[in-house]
Parts: C-alpha cells; sequence; structure tokens
C-alpha cells in the first residue's frame, strides 16, 4: 500500500513536509467489505479506516446511507473549524472558495499540505489567503477525517442538507489516536 506520512509531532504539533512512499503492497491490506457502498474508490479498510487505491483515506458509504466513523467524524470537524469561512457544506461563500470544486481535483497529499502551510492565490480581482494550521490540534488531528467527508461531497456520494447518519461506534485506533495527538 502506498502511504503518505505527514510528519505531526504532536507535543510540539509542527508539520513536516509530506513524503509519499510507495511501498507496494501490504500484507495487511483487507480487502474492502462485501457490504454495497456509493465508494467505488474505496479499495481497503483498516481498523474502521477506508482507503483508495492509491493508499489515502476515502470514505465509505453504504447502501443505506450510513458513513463510516471517519467521514462522520469529518462532517463535525469541518463544521466547527471550516465551515465559518468555507460555507456550509464546502460550498464556499464570499470570504473564501467552495472546496467541492477543488477536491474534485484536489489529491489528498495537496489538500495536506494546503491545510498544513496555508497558501496565498492572488487574482486579479482579490487575494485569498488560506492560513496555515498546522499547529491547530483542532484541525490537524483530524484533517485526513476532514478530507474525506470533503471527497464524499466532491464525488457526489454526499449530498447536501443533511447530517450523515454514521456506520458504527468510533473505533479503538481513532480514540487511541485521538488522544496521542491531543496529548491527553
Amino acid at each position: 500500500m502506498r502511504h503518505l506520512g505527514i510528519g505531526l509531532a504532536c507535543a510540539g504539533f509542527t508539520v513536516a513536509a509530506a513524503l509519499l512512499s510507495a511501498t507496494g503492497g501490504s500484507s495487511q491490506d483487507k480487502p474492502a467489505k462485501d457490504a454495497p457502498s456509493t465508494n467505488s474508490a474505496a479499495k481497503s479498510e483498516e481498523d474502521g479506516k477506508w482507503l483508495d487505491a492509491e493508499g489515502f483515506p476515502t470514505y465509505n458509504i453504504a447502501a443505506d446511507g450510513k458513513v463510516d466513523w471517519y467521514t462522520y467524524s469529518g462532517f463535525r470537524r469541518y463544521h466547527s473549524e471550516c465551515h465559518v469561512c468555507h460555507g456550509p457544506e464546502g460550498e464556499g461563500s464570499t470570504y473564501a472558495p467552495g472546496l467541492i470544486e477543488s477536491l474534485k481535483t484536489m489529491k489528498y497529499p495537496e489538500f495536506m499540505q494546503v491545510v498544513a502551510s496555508g497558501r496565498t492565490v492572488n487574482r486579479p480581482d482579490k487575494t485569498s489567503v488560506m492560513p496555515a494550521l498546522g499547529d491547530n490540534v483542532n484541525v490537524m488531528c483530524y484533517a485526513d477525517d476532514i478530507y474525506v467527508y470533503l471527497k464524499a461531497r466532491a464525488d457526489g456520494a454526499l449530498p447536501r442538507g443533511s447530517r450523515p447518519q454514521r456506520s458504527g461506534e468510533k473505533p479503538e485506533t481513532a480514540i487511541r489516536n485521538e488522544k496521542t495527538c491531543m496529548g491527553s
């Protein structure tokens, strides 16, 4: 499996440059579960987290519309940290662009780089500034979750207008990772 390592030192919470390593297959990869899914990109599942063919985080939505824990968490985190600027459900605002269109072409490594390091886009009519959020644990501890939620919205797999229903309880791995990242 390919894996993107984003260096997050939770004690000082700094973000190192994104490193992409292609390690081929992994004996720990599990095939996607047999449950019908609206996400044809979901290729494998590891401890409740779905990965696409490139090994990047992705969403999994069951035929009944319930989403995996990480997509649900991404919805919650997006609406607590990002929607003020980027609008409800990633549709944009007069202040910041919509992320739904961006995620149709933006890959996971670029998304993580922009969130962690920020960026400035100069246009003839205005300048847009995305602040660096690499030291904000409320964003970076859940950046994968936010990405998969926005990716589901961008792919049209998760419609506007309602809070997604989660398919299960929070995985133990997510609980451990959250405690580690938050320093508790």
